[in-house]
């Protein structure tokens, strides 16, 4: 029983092909009765980084769909987010929830 050898490229390409993109997740904001929509466009801008605009959008969206996604992330970063958001709302005594769900 012999060694084979294989070139450097060969071994390259083997690890590019076994090599996966990590999951990412979704952050979803869910709406409630008592936050208030200016703390939710806040947190939207503070957390997630949108511009008054999008975040705007964005809290209608969740206001009348009863939830939205936010933004996708790695699980590490996903649920830094939410656990933030929820500490903002806690904070803030509001009852806001944003949970983190697999793409």
């Amino acid at each position: 029983m012999g060694l084979s050898r294989s070139s450097g490229t060969d071994l390259l390409q083997r690890n590019r092909e076994t090599v996966k993109e990590p999951p990412r997740y979704t952050c979803m904001l869910h709406n409630d009765h008592f936050t208030t929509r200016e703390f939710v466009v806040y947190v939207l801008i503070a957390v997630f980084q949108l511009s008054d605009a999008a975040a705007q959008k964005k809290m209608l969206e969740v206001h009348k769909q009863g939830k939205g996604s936010v933004g996708n992330f790695s699980y590490d970063v996903a649920r830094s987010k939410a656990m933030k958001t929820e500490k903002l709302a806690r904070d803030n005594e509001f009852p806001l929830k944003c949970t983190v769900e697999t793409l």
